[in-house]
């Protein structure tokens, strides 16, 4: 017994202080510790893609974890209206938000270019340039100034430009015409002539059907369907110029985001980039689905006149290089970034995908 007791003590004292390290965190406090967290998003509880989304993340975070970090997931209006998930993650009310950095412009300007700006760029070249061409590094250094972390959180793709009471001929029609569009695509609609009008998802089947408002854009055929908006107008518009690959963002309170141990802030970063990955999935194959129901239901589907797009495109690079603020840095920083990457990834594109979809053809 003296003997075994003396080998294990030499054994003991020769263990590396590696190994100690990780004795010590195998026990540690942080890896018993719950974390009981809430997030609050801007969409409807458990619409489809969108609302439903966060809510698998949730799931995964809490196997992944192992049940260390558990997410109660609200939608909008249950613990605070859309348009304020900013504010309550920025001030830690909660920890985690869910929405689009596009709905915060009149606080953060420049946070349009992390979700999408008009004729921008495409869900595959927003993950390019946030994951691998330093886009998220400024996205991150410009949250930092509101406590915030974010980290991508998911992608509906090319939306629809939307539906209207009324067709679309000319640029003369859409002078006048109330929409709900967010924005800048809501600042060129009314550089155009018609008036935009911001307002949350829930409320955009009575406004459209009371005549609150005569057009709206709102995701895709997939979402579109769900909110039952084909009921409401006749006319569904294409492309959606406004937004060609609009990101999602998971936003983290600072403090939170600190107060987790290593393993946590991976799982969450992690789980965050698969539902950016999966999301975009949903929408591609759902979107081919709806789409065929809703032409069954009658639904004409239009693509807009091109002088109406042309005229939309020469406003859109108005307004959008008018973004940086001169006074703000990181802002001409961030516009720099964006638009070299994006004039590279058009020149690449015109001899990859899209050469590619020019001569795959029609499907036939």
């Amino acid at each position: 017994m003296r003997l075994f007791l003396l080998v294990f003590a030499l054994f003991a004292a020769g263990c590396d202080t590696e190994t100690a390290k990780n004795i010590a965190e195998v026990t540690s406090p942080e890896i018993k510790k719950i974390y009981n967290w809430k997030m609050v998003t801007t969409w409807p509880k458990n619409l489809p893609g969108l609302g439903t989304s966060p809510e698998r993340m949730a799931k995964k975070i809490e196997q992944m974890s192992n049940g260390r970090l558990k997410i109660k997931v609200y939608g909008a209006g249950e613990i605070v209206p859309a348009m304020e998930v900013f504010e309550t993650v920025s001030q830690g009310t909660v920890q985690l938000g869910h929405g689009a950095s596009y709905y915060w412009k009149g606080k953060v300007p420049v946070a349009q270019f992390f979700t999408a700006v008009p004729f921008g760029l495409t869900a595959q070249e927003m993950n390019g340039w946030l994951l691998h061409g330093g886009g998220l590094e400024l996205w991150r250094e410009l949250y930092d100034r509101y406590n915030l972390f974010p980290i991508p959180g998911g992608n509906t793709g090319v939306q629809m430009a939307g539906w209207f009471n009324k067709e679309i001929t000319s640029l003369e029609d859409i002078k006048g015409l109330k929409m709900r569009i967010p924005g800048l695509g809501g600042e060129v609609f009314e550089a155009a002539g018609g008036t935009a009008v911001r307002m949350a998802a829930s409320e955009i089947f009575t406004s459209m059907q009371t005549g609150v408002i005569d057009a709206t854009e709102w995701v895709g055929p997939y979402n579109d369907l769900s909110l039952g908006l084909h009921k409401t107008a006749k006319y569904y518009y294409y492309p959606g110029w406004q937004e060609a690959g609009p990101t999602l963002e998971v936003i983290v309170n600072k403090d939170a985001w600190n107060s987790l141990p290593a393993d946590l802030q991976a799982i969450l970063e992690t789980a965050s980039l698969a539902a950016n990955t999966d999301m975009l999935a949903e929408y591609t194959a759902r979107n081919n689905f709806s789409l065929r129901e809703l032409l069954d239901q009658g639904v004409e589907l239009r693509p807009l006149p091109q002088d109406v797009l042309d005229v939309f495109r020469e406003i859109s690079y108005k307004l959008i290089s008018e973004i940086p603020s001169a006074d703000d840095e990181l802002s001409q920083r961030i516009y720099e970034s964006y638009n070299e990457y994006r004039k590279g990834v058009i020149g690449y594109h015109q001899i990859s995908e899209r050469a590619f979809i020019n001569v795959r053809g029609d499907g036939e």
